[in-house]
């Protein structure tokens, strides 16, 4: 949009601060190489335009706004005079964004004085040679810091989900490795006891019975399920008095095997009915380690599934083998980083998920939004943490209109009315020394609303705080979307 031409006044421009140290000379180049233009109501530039001239208000009231998703967010209403906007970083030249950060309208006529961008940095170079060196190191500076920071808050969430990880991967790890040893022994027992009864006097068709025997032990442990222990307690007792009744000794000790495996007494009758009364014993003793071999066969199963579980939950949170931007389930990675953080959020905080399953997959970078869960997630802990220790995390996803609504909601203690609009700044933290950066909030707000155009909002009161991430359906056209953030 293009406002009416009117004159250059080198008085005019004097009067202003950006200006009012200039001479006659320097004015003089202001006008003949800049112009002034009045605008009605209405946009004058929009974010994601190329930034071809630098704004200076003569007169007038100027409204500054920044896309937030799908809404223009104002960000700055002013009439003060000389204050400035567009292109004001062209000194900079193609190291910086050739594009409008944001947009620009006003509410009433407005007058400007208007450098295209070429002159703007032209005049900088030459005007303030060491300014724009200082300007320089201090954009750069600035941004080569926040890079720096960011990734040592992505170390930081790292070394605690791998400080976590390690502790999931432990308990099955050693699990399976105390099953294997168990096996081991349990084998070498069977393989004795077959020996046993190998020279024992057993007819062709009691072995035969005997192994049909097995063979549907084995299938029932597998149909084994748990039962209360009350009911355990009772049929350890029917079995150990079975056991006593035929003179097999230490019947208690093999009850309760049989007992986890889903056996009664009934299956004992059809091992009785199998053999003869001396060979008795040693077909139970040798059923006994087939039951004990599938009972470590199945737990060393689950903990090798386990641990498998979790090393696919680290690829899917870390999204290593995966392209940064893609579509992607948010459910997926909602429940990848809930395992990778099971052991800092502990038994004692019950976990709710109330998915959407029907939502569909949206355009996104993974990665960086598992650090956003990360984040949320950590801070719900703590916050319980800090109330006792117990609590309920509720993850729940539903769609928003035109968007996907990710919410965190705890039951901890809530914000504070009077910090809960400083939460997002940098560096803001609430814990202890040592214990937080401040910069969870700040970079997840910056990978929700810079990166995914999307929004990061919090609701709370005592007991119920809602962290709110709303996200596009749909991919938002490159050329108006603001910069990635770093």
């Amino acid at each position: 949009m293009s406002g009416r031409p009117m004159a250059c006044d080198r008085a005019e421009l004097k009067t202003l601060f950006l200006f009012e140290k200039l001479d006659d000379e320097q004015l003089a180049r202001l006008c003949r190489e800049g112009r002034v233009e009045e605008y009605d109501p209405g946009p004058v530039y929009t974010e994601g335009e190329p930034a071809t001239c630098f704004f200076v208000l003569l007169k007038g009231t100027v409204v500054l706004s920044r896309r937030v998703g799908a809404d223009d967010v104002e960000v700055n209403r002013t009439s003060q005079r000389g204050v400035y906007a567009g292109a004001f970083q062209a000194y900079l030249g193609d190291r910086a964004a050739a594009s409008y950060g944001g947009s620009m309208r006003v509410t009433e006529p407005s007058r400007f004085f208007i450098l295209p961008a070429e002159t703007f940095a032209s005049i900088m170079r030459d005007w303030f040679p060491m300014a724009v060196h200082l300007l320089e190191g201090l954009f750069f500076g600035s941004k080569n810091t926040q890079q720096v920071i960011n990734q040592r808050e992505r170390l930081l969430a790292l070394g605690s989900l791998s400080a976590g990880l390690t502790h999931e991967l432990n308990n099955p790890a050693a699990a399976a490795v105390r099953a294997t040893s168990a096996l081991r022994e349990r084998v070498a027992g069977m393989r004795h006891k077959l020996g046993v009864i190998a020279a024992g006097r057993y007819e062709p068709d009691a072995l035969l019975t005997l192994v049909e025997i097995q063979e549907r032990t084995a299938e029932q442990v597998a149909k084994a399920t748990p039962v209360s222990p009350l009911e355990a307690s009772d049929r350890e007792d029917a079995i150990t008095d079975w056991l006593d009744d035929r003179g097999i000794d230490g019947g208690w000790q093999l009850a309760p095997t049989f007992v986890q495996a889903g056996l009664d007494t009934d299956w004992l009758d059809q091992v009785a009915a199998a053999v003869d009364e001396r060979t008795l014993e040693g077909a139970v003793r040798w059923l006994n380690y087939t039951v004990e071999t599938e009972l470590l066969m199945n737990e060393i199963e689950d903990s090798t599934t386990r641990v498998s579980t979790l090393v696919n939950a680290a690829r899917q949170y870390s999204q290593l083998d995966r392209a940064p931007y893609r579509t992607a389930d948010v459910h997926e990675l909602l429940d990848s980083t809930l395992m990778m953080l099971s052991g800092k959020i502990g038994k004692r905080i019950t976990v709710v998920k109330d998915y959407d399953r029907s939502l569909p997959n949206i355009p996104a970078y993974p990665g960086e939004l598992n650090q956003v869960w990360t984040n949320l997630i950590d801070n719900a802990v703590s916050a319980m943490n800090e109330a006792g220790g117990q609590g309920t995390l509720t993850v729940r996803t539903a769609l928003d209109h035109d968007r996907l609504l990710v919410e965190f909601r705890d039951t901890g203690p809530g914000v504070p009315e009077e910090i809960r609009d400083r939460i997002f700044d940098p560096f803001f933290t609430t814990k202890p020394v040592g214990q937080g950066t401040g910069l969870g909030l700040d970079i997840s707000w910056r990978i929700v609303v810079n990166k995914h155009h999307g929004s990061l909002s919090v609701r709370s009161e005592p007991g119920d705080t809602r962290f709110q991430v709303r996200l596009p359906l749909t991919a938002v056209d490159s050329e108006t979307a603001p910069e990635a953030s770093s």
